[in-house]
């Protein structure tokens, strides 16, 4: 145990198609303290979503804390808390000889968060009532619809270079 600051996040992303408008949102939570935490994508995944809430809420903290991340995404929760995104990295991005892993990107960034914070990543079950979740499904669902997000880099760029690679774009 460390005498690091304990904070709770809850997470969840949303898109509007998938792929489609995203957004995402995190709820902070510090002793008697919480913050809010909304942002989004004007194209992106359902993943990328849930995958940037966990970032944002990390990266919204100022010093290394003890952090549990409570997200209804078993995509994130298992790659992380099984191992599988440390491996895709030190695999170079390979999720096993065939295949590459996706959203390297953020996976990265949510590693090097990972490394600076005591995170704990934690699966509940979404639209099942809590009211955290329940909260940050609302706050995300509300960003996917608003306009004028700024591009989502990986996935767009990742989309341009299939392209390319296919000769849609000679």
């Amino acid at each position: 145990m460390t005498d690091r600051t304990h904070v709770t996040v809850h997470t969840d992303g949303a898109c509007n198609g998938n792929p489609g408008p995203g957004g995402y949102a995190a709820v902070l939570v510090c002793g008697g303290r919480r913050r809010e935490v909304t942002g989004g994508r004007h194209l992106t995944t359902s993943n990328r979503m849930e995958m940037l809430a966990a970032i944002a809420a990390l990266e919204a903290l100022t010093r290394p804390c003890r952090v549990t991340v409570n997200s209804d995404s078993r995509y994130l929760v298992d790659a992380v808390m099984k191992g599988s995104a440390v491996r895709w990295r030190a695999a170079g991005w390979k999720r096993n000889r065939k295949e590459s892993a996706v959203n390297t990107d953020l996976w990265a960034r949510l590693l090097d968060l990972c490394a600076v914070h005591e995170v704990e990543f934690v699966w509940v079950r979404g639209h099942a009532g809590d009211p955290e979740n329940e909260r940050c499904d609302r706050l995300a669902e509300a960003a996917a619809r608003e306009p004028g997000w700024p591009t989502d880099e990986g996935y767009e760029g990742r989309l341009a270079a299939a392209a390319s690679q296919l000769g849609l774009f000679e």
